[in-house]
């Protein structure tokens, strides 16, 4: 089972479906445009120890995994615990299930927006969650679903 028929399978979009894709790539926008875009969320992971991680994402390299115990805590540290939780409760999932799949799609999602390999400047127009659009189909396609 492909990454994404396994998020799929957990927001019961049926296995293949680009909706249950979407929703987690939802969720990766909202705590992108909470923290302020891109920037804010390098800044904040990085302050909570996951700065080499979220570099990598940004840069133009293989994108270092995190684990979603490392995500959590540092989302929680960075004041967006009730985003992750309120997403979760949305979804009829465990936060813990959440942040498992949102720590694997939370690095394309920051990859996707930061195709130069810098991301944005803070403040820079602000962050539109239609920047992440095609995003779930690119994912779908890159695993032959």
């Amino acid at each position: 089972m492909s990454l994404l028929d396994s998020l799929s399978s957990l927001i019961g979009g049926g296995q293949g479906s680009a909706g249950g894709a979407s929703s987690l790539i939802n969720v990766a926008g909202q705590l992108i445009q909470q923290a302020g875009g891109v920037q804010g969320l390098a800044n904040m992971l990085q302050q909570h120890g996951l700065g080499d991680a979220v570099q990598s994402w940004i840069g133009s390299g293989a994108n270092q995994p995190v684990s979603p115990g490392q995500l959590g805590q540092a989302l929680q540290n960075g004041g967006l615990g009730s985003v992750v939780q309120e997403a979760a409760g949305k979804l009829g999932v465990d936060p813990g299930q959440l942040l498992g799949q949102l720590s694997q799609v939370l690095p394309h999602a920051v990859d996707h927006l930061t195709p130069d390999g810098q991301a944005p400047a803070a403040g820079g127009g602000g962050f539109d969650l239609s920047m992440l659009g095609g995003l779930a189909e690119k994912l779908l396609a890159s695993r032959g679903v």
